[in-house]
């Protein structure tokens, strides 16, 4: 994994904006006409590689363009799942009757893939042919040459998420349905890696289960499922060397109240232990901004590496660079050491196919903000 050796380096959580016509393919699921989206697929991830480019983004991925989600799309790669899931709102959305209201209304795109209706576990669950995973590796990779880039990686999603959104009606327990599900990511993992590209894994079940699944109940419940969900994370990436593996976790992306999010203090002890050089954390929201200072008790791992969240992915503000600037100086400021921080954003941009909160031209703006804010970061922090 490179690090910020010389200068703040750059990157993103995963999803950037689709195309319209990619939108439509994608919510079709199997009726999609499949050239149509392999074509599709190819010509947007080409565009949003050049996009990342000339935005200054150092840390690069395909947006996730081939995928209708960043969990849900596991049901065309693994056998075991069907029917649909009724998942639980969460509780800061049920708690503000207006907010709900509003944020229904927001969400009833035609061409929009759902996270809440899921398909969930009805048999074994287990991972079938790697030829599509290895094809958008490949397609990754082809794409990237002759683009000057500093490092590309490819995003899966941890073990939790799945159990937490896709429901199990099949295993005894939650453990067993975590343990069987790491066991197939582990599949995936590997064939990331195995391609030369980092492995991200999106665990934002880690924080944002607190106020989904585990609503209501004691802390400690949530904090079992989370140990349990880390658990299998790294026996998942056992034989995965660590400096090739980053960690995403966040609270949720969407722009709500968020009053029920679990501190950071809380899950530390829990995400600490994750076999993976780099943690992505939220750190730009006005929920979890303040949390910075927790670096200032908290120690990362020996060759930890914090990747900051300093652009909100929820909102169409546009970025100040030098807002961007300053918390990622403050950051450092905390952790001790600025090669030790690579600035990202919060969350994705498009986590579910045509689930889109900022423009797609804003989406742009803020990232060429997060450039330019890491640049004047950089000046500070390494004269």
């Amino acid at each position: 994994m490179q690090t910020s050796q010389n200068r703040i380096l750059t990157t993103h959580a995963g999803s950037l904006p689709r195309p319209p016509v990619l939108r439509h393919l994608l919510s079709s699921g199997d009726n999609a006409d499949q050239a149509e989206l392999a074509a599709a697929v190819a010509e947007a991830t080409a565009d949003t590689l050049d996009k990342q480019i000339a935005a200054g983004l150092d840390i690069i991925n395909d947006g996730e363009m081939g995928r209708e989600s960043f969990f849900t799309y596991v049901r065309y790669r693994m056998s075991g799942f069907g029917g649909h899931s009724d998942r639980k709102l969460m509780a800061d959305m049920t708690m503000y009757e207006g907010y709900r209201k509003k944020l229904l209304g927001m969400t009833t795109e035609t061409d929009r893939v759902s996270l809440m209706k899921a398909p969930k576990a009805i048999a074994p669950v287990s991972y079938g042919d790697t030829g599509t995973i290895a094809a958008e590796c490949r397609r990754l990779n082809d794409l990237l040459q002759g683009r000057v880039f500093t490092e590309a990686f490819m995003t899966a999603p941890s073990p939790g998420i799945i159990a937490a959104a896709m429901q199990n009606d099949y295993y005894p327990d939650m453990a067993s349905y975590v343990d069987a599900l790491a066991t197939a990511l582990s599949v995936e993992y590997h064939a990331i890696v195995d391609a030369g590209l980092l492995l991200q894994i999106d665990a934002p079940d880690l924080a944002m289960e607190r106020h989904a699944l585990f609503q209501g109940q004691p802390i400690e419940t949530f904090l079992e499922f989370a140990d349990c969900v880390m658990a299998a994370i790294n026996r998942a990436l056992a034989d995965i060397a660590t400096d090739r593996v980053r960690l995403h976790v966040c609270w949720g992306n969407y722009e709500g109240p968020h009053v029920f999010d679990v501190s950071l203090e809380e899950i530390w002890p829990t995400i600490a232990r994750a076999r993976a050089q780099g943690l992505l954390l939220s750190m730009a929201n006005p929920r979890h901004e303040h949390e910075y200072r927790c670096f200032e008790n908290f120690d990362l791992s020996d060759n930890g590496v914090l990747i900051a969240g300093v652009i909100d992915t929820t909102t169409n503000y546009v970025e100040h660079p030098r807002t961007v600037a300053d918390r990622i100086c403050r950051i450092a400021g905390a952790v001790g050491d600025p090669r030790r921080i690579i600035a990202g954003t919060d969350c994705g941009f498009e986590t579910a196919a045509g689930f889109v909160a900022v423009d797609e031209q804003i989406v742009w703006d803020k990232l060429e903000a997060l450039a330019e804010g890491a640049a004047l970061a950089s000046q500070m922090l390494y004269s």
